[in-house]
Formats: C-alpha cells, sequence, structure tokens
C-alpha cells in the first residue's frame, strides 16, 4: 500500500511496560492496577511487531464486548495515525506495510467458532479477567499459526475483580511476577507481569487529579488495590464482607472441638459440564476457641467439601455419573447427618429416575434446598442469609461483631470461589451466575436450611407491620426437622 508515512518512535515506560513488550514467551499476562497503561502497551507492541514482520503480520485484538472495544479503537486511531487506515466495515486496520490489526468482541464461547481456520501472529484481549472461565479464550490459542515462520504470541491485559479473577488468578497471578513457567502438558511459556499506575508517568503528568478521582470511588482497600494492583482486594466483590483471617479455621482445632452435642447437615449443587458442589457443615453447640477466635454458640462451620472440577480446568465439570458421585459423597461423609439439601434442579424428572433418585440409590440422601436467592415479599433471600452469617453479631461491649459462620482450610474451591463471585451488572441485588458460583449456590441451600439473624434485624422486623404479616421464619419451617434439634 503506496501512501506517505510518518516516522513514529514508541516508547514504552521502562519497567514493567516494557518488560512485557518484549517478552518471548507464547503467553504474556500484563495486569494489576488502573492507569498502568495496559492499552498502551498492546496497541504500540503491534507497531514494533509489524515493523519487523510487514505483511506477514496479523493481529486480533479482543474484549468481552463491542462496546467496550470503543476505547481502544479510539485509543489505537491516535496512535497509528500517518502509519494505517482504519477501515470501519472490517474493523480493521491496515499498516501501509501490509500488516493488520482486526478488532473484534468475543462474548461467549461459542463465538470463538467463527474464527476456525483464522491465522494471526498477535492475539491480544483486553480485561482478561472479565470472561468467566478460560474456555473461549484456549479455543482462540489456535488461531495463533504462521505458515512463514512468524514468532506467534497472546498478550492479555486485565484487572482484578470480574467473572474470571478466579482462574486468571490461578493462572497467571500465583505464578509470581516476571516468573517465567512452562507448561508441562504443552511445553509453552507464560509469564505474569504486574501493572501499577506508577508504571504509567504520563498519566499522572497528563491527569495530575487522576488518584484523587480514584480516591472518591471507593474505599481506601480498594483504592489501595486499583494502585498497586493488589489481587486479594476484589473490586465489585459480591461478598465483600469475607475475610480469610476472620473467616477461615484450622480445620484440626475445629476438629478437636467436635463432641456428641454437635450436629451436622450437608448441601450439594449438581453440575455435570459444570462442577458439582458438596458441602458439610458442623453446628456449633457451645462456645470454642480458635487462637484468638471466639466462636460462638449457633454458628455454622464448613468442615470440608468435594467439589466436581476437571484437574487444570476451571469451572469445567468432571461428568461423573451420580451414582458414582452419591457412593464418593457417602463414603467421605464421617459423621451422622441431621439432613441434606440439594438444588431443586435435581429432583427434576425427565423420562428418568431424577439426579437426586440416583444419588439416594447409592446412600446419598436429599430434600429439596429452598432456592430463594433474593428478598421478596417481606422475607429474606438466600444471599441476605449468608451475608448475615458472615456480619455475624456484635459483640459484647461493643467490640467487633463475631461472625456466625465459618470455613476450614478443607475447603479451599470455596476459598478459592466465593470471595470473587460478582454483582450481575443487571440486577445487583443478585450474584452474576456466569461465574464460577456453584460452591456459592450450595452454601446459600445449606444456609438456607438454618437462617438467623441478628437481634437489630429481628426487633427491625418486629416492629415492621409489614414484615410481621409475611414472617420470615415461617418460610423456613420444615416439619420434617424436629424443633428439638434446633440451635
Amino acid at each position: 500500500m503506496n501512501a506517505p508515512t510518518r516516522n513514529i518512535i514508541f516508547c514504552p515506560h521502562p519497567g514493567p511496560q516494557t518488560a512485557f513488550i518484549e517478552a518471548p514467551v507464547f503467553e504474556t499476562v500484563y495486569g494489576g492496577a488502573r492507569g498502568g497503561g495496559k492499552t498502551f502497551a498492546c496497541l504500540g507492541e503491534f507497531i514494533l511487531h509489524a515493523q519487523t514482520w510487514g505483511g506477514l503480520a496479523k493481529g486480533l485484538f479482543l474484549r468481552r464486548t463491542r462496546e467496550s472495544l470503543k476505547d481502544a479503537i479510539r485509543e489505537a486511531k491516535g496512535l497509528y495515525r500517518g502509519i494505517a487506515i482504519w477501515k470501519s466495515t472490517r474493523n480493521e486496520f491496515h499498516f501501509f506495510n501490509g500488516a493488520i490489526l482486526v478488532f473484534n468482541y468475543l462474548d461467549k464461547d461459542d463465538d470463538a467458532e467463527q474464527y476456525q481456520g483464522h491465522q494471526y501472529t498477535r492475539l491480544y484481549v483486553e480485561e482478561l479477567t472479565q470472561f468467566p472461565d478460560p474456555t473461549p479464550i484456549k479455543k482462540m490459542f489456535a488461531t495463533l499459526r504462521s505458515a512463514n515462520g512468524v514468532p506467534c504470541q497472546f498478550r492479555a491485559t486485565c484487572n482484578p475483580g470480574g467473572a474470571g479473577h478466579s482462574w486468571v488468578k490461578a493462572r497467571y497471578v500465583d505464578l509470581g511476577p516476571f516468573n517465567v513457567t512452562t507448561d508441562a502438558e504443552t511445553g509453552l511459556q507464560r509469564v505474569f507481569i504486574p501493572a501499577r499506575l506508577s508504571d504509567n508517568p504520563s498519566l499522572q503528568k497528563n491527569d495530575p487529579q487522576y488518584v484523587n478521582k480514584l480516591r472518591l470511588s471507593g474505599n481506601a482497600q480498594l483504592v489501595k488495590a486499583w494502585l498497586d494492583g493488589d489481587w486479594s482486594v476484589i473490586e465489585g466483590a459480591f461478598f465483600s464482607e469475607f475475610s480469610e483471617e476472620q473467616h477461615v479455621l484450622d480445620h484440626k482445632t475445629v476438629a478437636a472441638a467436635f463432641n456428641s452435642d454437635w450436629r451436622f447437615f450437608s448441601s450439594g449443587d449438581w453440575g455435570s459440564a459444570r462442577p458439582f458442589a458438596f458441602g458439610w457443615y458442623g453446628i456449633v453447640p457451645d462456645p470454642f476457641w480458635v487462637g484468638k477466635k471466639r466462636i460462638p454458640r449457633g454458628a455454622i462451620v464448613r468442615v470440608r467439601e468435594y467439589y466436581g472440577m476437571k484437574p487444570g480446568e476451571f469451572n469445567v465439570g468432571v461428568k461423573l455419573p451420580a451414582e458414582m458421585v452419591g457412593a464418593e459423597f457417602v463414603r467421605r461423609t464421617d459423621e451422622k447427618l441431621l439432613y441434606g439439601v440439594l438444588d431443586p434442579a435435581a429432583f427434576k424428572q425427565d423420562g428418568g429416575p431424577s439426579i437426586a433418585e440416583r444419588l439416594a440409590s447409592v446412600g446419598a440422601r436429599f430434600r429439596p434446598a429452598d432456592n430463594k436467592r433474593v428478598a421478596r415479599a417481606g422475607s429474606f433471600g438466600g444471599w441476605d442469609i449468608c451475608r448475615f452469617r458472615l456480619l455475624g453479631e456484635d459483640g459484647e461491649d461493643g467490640t467487633d461483631p463475631v461472625p456466625m459462620f465459618y470455613v476450614t482450610e478443607r475447603s479451599p474451591h470455596f476459598i478459592r470461589t466465593v470471595p470473587v463471585l460478582q454483582h450481575d451488572k443487571q440486577k445487583m441485588e443478585d450474584l452474576d451466575s456466569e461465574s464460577e458460583d456453584h460452591i456459592g449456590d450450595e452454601w446459600r441451600y445449606g444456609m438456607m436450611s438454618r437462617p438467623w439473624l441478628p437481634k437489630a434485624v429481628r426487633k427491625a422486623q418486629s416492629n415492621n407491620p409489614f414484615l410481621a404479616e409475611n414472617a420470615f421464619w415461617g418460610d423456613f419451617k420444615n416439619p420434617r426437622e424436629p424443633e428439638r434439634i434446633r440451635i
């Protein structure tokens, strides 16, 4: 393509931005703080790639939605002025040396199918944590190939939070910063490069009030995450009340407190293509101590779990028959259970025995769980009950609240998935069901089987005529569970 060109010198900032651009590995993820110059780094990296390989360079720039592409395209138009032409009908930048960069979106797994047969030498994915699981991204890896020997690479950017926080953190962030890791199965390498606001002095120079604007947008802990890229603080977390320090207990210490007065129950969420989840819960009959934590009477402790996820494949089920799962559930059950509750969908029949019947055939017996998610008609929803348990009751003499729910470290998938669950953007009182929410649902079923309200909420309810007419506790009376075992 013959056209006037301008000399361009792309100058990344020294440090992480330069490391991201120069990384020679197959998968490079640049993530963390807001304002770290991540989009600029991706667009600039393609300039260097195009200058080296000319017409053999073809890139694909993806985001989850079409709308979210607009800012990236706008930034690219400024950066590529004089070296490329934007073809709006094709969503492509055509560089004067023959290189092409395509912009598109990838909303669902099925969207990846349209790229079968495509060939790219660069794949850029912005906001990687917006993808609930890695399936569509992994499908896109197949498009990275070149018959001409051009080195093909995947590069992505992300911030903490989002429906895919858990799998992105496990696959990349937990490797450690700048630690190149070789995949045992494929031999391909991947690396995580942390982004901090301080890595982008251009933004701080051009918008000196940016940090103050962030401080107006969130609490101190969240703002720190935005500035430093702290992956332990989750933006948009549905259960921001959860804290490993507060809610996670040493299992051996909990087990040492078990006696004949403890009562146990279980809950489950069925899955085949997606993971299934089962949890075992203990009801605390008398207060006991775990270190400096006083675990109160009536608290519930999740003592362990059984999670059916394909090893190394986040949010992918193991597709085991219900009979095998039920038999393993029975084998893992050490306690005498008061009852078990299970996802009501598992009781549906479709020309044969239901999942619940098949589980029961091998001794894993459950009753249908209350599947109420959000509050309605004066009664509380399941997420409310979970949140009340996390918050707990005010301590004596105005001390910090004491939680009424705990989990031991023998529930690693609860600890991994529940804290990063996100709000549904269309229905903020509910959570985003596209995320890895299976343990969240199973936990909700269990907590709804033993609802608990703080004293202040009970008092407010008793003083409200509307709520009194729609009595909360009446929704949960169950004649199959004698009142004498309620704690």
